[in-house]
């Protein structure tokens, strides 16, 4: 009787759509009778609404050895165990159903499906084999189509994604491969790896500590975590102090950022960008020209304080400082491209600061440039405005932050505009040629009685 009414509630709680508490009714319906092939089949049901595809398996096994001509139940596993890539298993539990029912129609199907899933797994390691990234990566996308449970594919194609440069989507397939196996450190060391190599150390920190609750002892595991630990700590307390003004405790901390991690260039940068940062801070308290006046013929002092005014878009001052270094050495070539750079950059920031623009710091990735030209060019879209000359504003601000979008995301433009060239400027297109080049010399954005309309993608 008892076990009725734990067969009953559990019926009850899962079409109420209470995963947990059916489950634990269910729970105890097999423990009352573990002949019971039907309890089984019930509670595989449960793990599978709950999305937990492994847990169901070794139930609907146990219902099938109690009933063997349990067609629904072969069918079922036979289903997991495609969507797991288990293609030859699969196949078992379909012609086993076939066999004693010839003119099923799903188990048709799903037969061909593992044929079709058998020979794209082939294709997959074929062309990984031969290095062809690329090719794996698209035939990848069709076998996890139909497997999307295996977390090999995904760890493959996750590999794939690393060889070809593409970090991100390589996140992207190690997240559901972590939980795909049961123990998978491995992917979760990697997913650390790869977020600390993008210098997003607190996901890295996160992911680590995913592996070590697996295994504490995680030897490789541990000692990644001990590093990034120590990184994640050292950049926090860093940003602190500058939020405390201790500007000079915040210099010290972010170079122990750099002896930490000297090798992804992403801490290195953030930490110079930082420490100059620091130092106009310290300069406008001390005032750097204390250290200019104690040595007033030290170059790289100068040249130090004009690198400091550079990254805080004081141009004017840069150029100060760096004429001022050259009248203490005028063969320093160093000195003299550093005051070309400063001019030009002084030049352009009285035309279009493209940075300026997406209001973006010019250490920032292509990332952080896509995410701010998107929230901007929605902000600024003419469609949002409803008198003409608001409008006019608008499309003015719009094409400037196009503009400013398509430099920065191209390495090539970004580099020129980085050395003080506006790469849309045709000031700078040397006899016409490069730079945007419009049919018959029409530039539509200039001059001229137009109206664009411009629509919302």
């Amino acid at each position: 009787v008892m076990i009725e009414h734990h067969l009953e509630m559990g019926r009850k709680l899962l079409a109420a759509g209470q995963l947990a508490e059916a489950l634990s009714h269910y729970h105890s319906a097999v423990e009352g009778d573990s002949k019971n092939y039907l309890t089984y089949y019930k509670r595989a049901a449960v793990f599978l609404a709950m999305g937990k595809s492994k847990s169901a398996l070794p139930d609907l096994s146990q219902a099938i050895q109690l009933k063997p001509d349990f067609l629904a139940a072969r069918l079922q596993r036979g289903n997991i165990l495609l969507k797991q890539g288990n293609t030859e298993e699969a196949r078992e539990d379909f012609l086993a159903v076939l066999n004693r029912s010839p003119d099923h129609e799903e188990a048709h199907d799903q037969l061909h499906k593992a044929d079709d899933l058998e020979l794209l797994q082939e294709e997959a390691h074929e062309a990984h084999h031969r290095g062809d990234y690329i090719t794996t990566v698209q035939v990848l996308e069709k076998v996890i189509e139909l497997s999307p449970w295996d977390p090999e594919s995904r760890e493959l194609r996750a590999e794939c994604y690393i060889r070809l440069g593409d970090p991100r989507k390589a996140i992207m397939d190690l997240t559901p491969a972590t939980r795909l196996r049961a123990d998978n450190r491995a992917a979760f060391l990697k997913l650390s790896q790869l977020h600390y190599s993008l210098g997003e150390h607190h996901d890295s920190l996160s992911q680590v500590r995913e592996c070590l609750k697996l295994d504490q002892d995680d030897k490789e595991c541990f000692s990644h975590y001990k590093q990034v630990k120590k990184l994640s700590k050292q950049l926090d307390s860093a940003e602190e102090l500058i939020s405390e003004q201790r500007y000079q405790e915040a210099i010290e901390k972010y170079e122990s950022v750099m002896r930490t991690e000297p090798n992804v260039a992403f801490y290195t940068n953030k930490a110079k960008e930082r420490i100059c940062f620091c130092l106009v801070k310290v300069c406008s308290f001390i005032d750097c020209s204390l250290a200019v006046l104690q040595e007033p013929q030290n170059i790289h002092v100068l040249r130090d304080r004009a690198e400091a005014y550079i990254l805080q878009q004081e141009y004017e001052k840069a150029v100060e400082d760096y004429q001022e270094a050259r009248e203490f050495d005028q063969e320093n070539q160093e000195l003299r491209e550093g005051l070309e750079r400063a001019q030009k950059l002084l030049k352009q920031s009285r035309k279009r600061d493209y940075y300026k623009i997406l209001g973006v710091s010019r250490s920032a990735n292509k990332q952080e440039i896509i995410k701010a030209y998107r929230k901007l060019a929605q902000q600024w879209h003419p469609d949002n405005f409803q008198s003409e000359a608001d409008k006019k504003e608008a499309e003015k601000k719009f094409i400037d932050i196009a503009s400013a979008k398509e430099v920065l995301t191209d390495p090539e433009m970004r580099q020129k505009f980085d050395s003080g060239e506006d790469p849309l400027d045709p000031e700078n297109q040397q006899g016409g040629g490069g730079g945007r080049e419009w049919p018959f010399g029409f530039n539509p954005f200039e001059g001229g009685n137009f109206h664009f309309k411009f629509h919302r993608h």
